[in-house]
């Protein structure tokens, strides 16, 4: 890993860590103990299983190498993560679906139950899996007012997991979840503030960024110990499902996804596309 010097807004030199991967861009300040995860897989992050390797990768890079907290953003314009990579469900190999069912479980539960504090820094549009990843942190900071964010797989014709919908109910509350799943509603930055779907709303990306680094300052005198123990109470029961039943939910969304209406919902959204 490289090392890198920035000079800061304050005009004074701090010293960053800094790693670049073909899909991935983190940088570590060394200063703050802060890690900066940027998603960088034009034209929309969208989620294959190469770059969901590579999260999980760099996640578990994170945890070995200590840092105190960590910001999850995007470096592509009006997009955060519009989730998992929809040409890999059509007309798909069972192998590689599986795989990427399977480690999307893992990158999941990694991010979800990680050892230090996180925030989505959410610029951009965040649909179905990018919501996923933006609900896994402990905090969200999202750019209004003209980006949306939700979990909108009925519109696809598609079931998202009960994990994902575990997810949603942990962050909204139960009613909230159940009319924003069976629907497929995609909510304004406004809207998802309303509903707690997200923390903060911002302008611009600067001024989300900064309130992340707030947030995250909030535990410079919080043990880690304390941190995780706690985090990790809160969050068993949406986790404890998924880890006693990971081949269960494969085989589910596997078959699903091999089934004929499915494929002809996921076909007619790409003929959409092309339009």
């Amino acid at each position: 890993m490289l090392r890198r010097y920035i000079l800061n807004k304050t005009n004074t030199f701090i010293n960053y860590r800094y790693a670049s991967q073909s899909m991935l861009q983190s940088t570590i300040d060394d200063k703050l103990g802060i890690a900066t995860l940027v998603m960088n897989k034009p034209p929309v992050n969208s989620l294959n299983l190469e770059f969901l390797e590579e999260i999980k990768s760099q996640l578990t890079q994170f945890k070995n190498d200590k840092i105190r907290g960590m910001i999850l953003t995007s470096d592509l314009q009006k997009i955060f993560c519009a989730g998992l990579d929809i040409t890999e469900f059509s007309n798909p190999n069972p192998e590689r679906l599986s795989k990427i069912c399977t480690t999307f479980q893992d990158t999941w539960l990694a991010l979800y139950l990680t050892q230090f504090p996180t925030v989505a820094v959410i610029n951009g549009h965040s649909p179905a899996g990018g919501c996923l990843l933006a609900m896994s942190c402990d905090y969200r900071v999202m750019v209004g007012p003209n980006y949306t964010i939700g979990l909108n797989e009925t519109k696809l014709g598609i079931v998202a997991p009960k994990w994902f919908q575990d997810c949603m109910v942990a962050v909204i509350g139960q009613r909230k979840a159940e009319v924003s799943l069976t629907t497929g509603k995609m909510y304004t930055t406004d809207q998802a503030l309303q509903i707690g779907l997200v923390d903060e709303s911002v302008p611009d990306v600067d001024n989300a960024i900064n309130k992340g680094i707030q947030f995250l300052n909030n535990f410079q005198k919080i043990s880690p110990w304390a941190y995780k123990m706690t985090k990790d109470i809160r969050r068993q029961p949406t986790v404890q499902w998924l880890i006693d039943n990971k081949q269960k939910d494969l085989d589910f969304v596997v078959k699903s996804m091999m089934s004929p209406n499915v494929q002809k919902s996921i076909g007619l959204y790409l003929q959409s596309l092309k339009k």
